[in-house]
């Protein structure tokens, strides 16, 4: 499934009671684009992706995209559903039958280094495959834009580095436009065509960092070191 689609954020403003949690904040990704948006804690980094979902609106400012969807930062399975039925659950939720929504989840297993699993229950899969599933569940939308909040952040190190060499070869296969929040500024070099850097609250965009690296790319690669370093001075 090849989708384009883009996003295009203008001014946004966003309050909630006396706090200011985005200002004046402008971000533009391009059709199959990867941007990581990085920052400290509080600077509403998971706002930004909710508003382009559509799942709050800003106060002022415009949001124009392609229509979009979230994943959070836990991977929100249902525990009594096997892993096909809980990836197909987009398909259910959009009006697919059961039956035609398993028969478009399944290839994306055999794809993405999953068969054998269709039938297991969560307990039986690791973290690593917990979010595979979620990530299959977000394709299966259908939606142009994947906002990805965190994907990664509950995992041990080692599978982190595995599923973001993963990831990366996933959107190879899949090509969409993506918007990844993550304090990891290793793993939004790692990962992303360009590194947004925001304020503290009030968030802003105040810098951006190019990733012009072919991949895949490696966290210890020194072009890759160099530009997390840019990356980490403009977080400073």
């Amino acid at each position: 499934m090849h989708v384009d689609g883009g996003v295009q954020l203008t001014r946004i403003h966003r309050a909630f009671g006396p706090v200011t949690a985005l200002a004046d904040l402008s971000l533009s990704v391009a059709p199959r684009e990867v941007v990581a948006v990085v920052g400290p804690s509080g600077c509403g980094k998971s706002t930004l992706l909710e508003i382009v979902c559509g799942l709050q609106q800003p106060d002022a400012g415009t949001c124009a995209t392609e229509p979009a969807v979230l994943m959070p930062q836990r991977d929100s399975l249902l525990p009594w559903l096997n892993a096909i039925d809980n990836a197909a659950l987009a398909r259910r939720v959009a009006g697919d039958n059961r039956e035609t929504a398993r028969a478009k989840a399944r290839p994306l297993f055999e794809h993405f280094g999953l068969e054998g699993f269709e039938g297991s229950r969560l307990h039986e899969l690791s973290g690593g495959m917990r979010q595979r599933v979620a990530f299959l569940r977000t394709l299966l939308s259908g939606k142009p834009v994947l906002c990805l909040d965190e994907p990664f952040g509950a995992l041990d190190a080692i599978t982190r580095s595995e599923m973001q060499a993963w990831l990366s070869g996933a959107l190879a296969e899949e090509p969409r436009t993506v918007l990844l929040v993550t304090h990891d500024v290793e793993e939004a070099c790692v990962l992303a065509d360009r590194v947004c850097v925001m304020s503290p609250r009030p968030g802003r965009i105040v810098a951006e960092v190019e990733v012009w690296l072919d991949r895949p790319r490696t966290a210890t690669d020194a072009e890759l070191v160099a530009l997390r370093q840019r990356a980490l001075e403009a977080l400073r």
